[in-house]
């Protein structure tokens, strides 16, 4: 008998699977990190809609933009600007082949650098181009030359 699969609506409306309760410590760990460390550089976005070329309705994980005003009565609902960076947590439900093709299309887009985290091996790729990648894990320190950011993973994956 064939499996039916359900999505909820969480998945239907981010177009992805259901994060899990390591996926939500890592992410809000490196957005904690992010905007502690780099908040003045750069505008740390979580779970930000995009709208550009050939990425309209991405929900990345997290979004590194450059610094953002803050103004209320001007809201998007998707950012048309194209962010410096992205981030993308593998959920445990999830193919890693369906971010490895979302990593080719945001460099098509003009992002600069792109996190593939792997919580279950506590590693992190950083691409700064589709195929050019590094891997850091466990207690490395991430650098990622392409938007000057360093990170303790010991700090993410404690």
């Amino acid at each position: 008998m064939e499996e039916v699969l359900i999505q909820s609506d969480y998945e239907i409306e981010r177009g992805k699977p259901m994060p899990s309760k390591n996926h939500s410590i890592v992410q809000k760990r490196l957005v904690v990190f992010l905007e502690n460390h780099y908040g003045s550089q750069f505008e740390i976005m979580p779970e930000i809609n995009l709208d550009q070329p050939n990425l309209r309705d991405r929900v990345p994980d997290i979004g590194i933009f450059p610094p953002q005003e803050f103004v209320p009565e001007d809201d998007e609902i998707r950012m048309a600007q194209t962010p410096l960076g992205l981030i993308e947590i593998l959920s445990p439900k999830q193919d890693i082949t369906e971010l490895l093709t979302k990593c080719a299309e945001y460099f098509k887009n003009g992002v600069r650098s792109y996190w593939l985290v792997l919580p279950s091996l506590r590693t992190i790729y950083v691409f700064s181009a589709a195929n050019d990648y590094e891997v850091f894990a466990k207690q490395d320190r991430l650098s990622d030359e392409k938007l000057g950011i360093e990170v303790n993973l010991a700090d993410i994956f404690k």
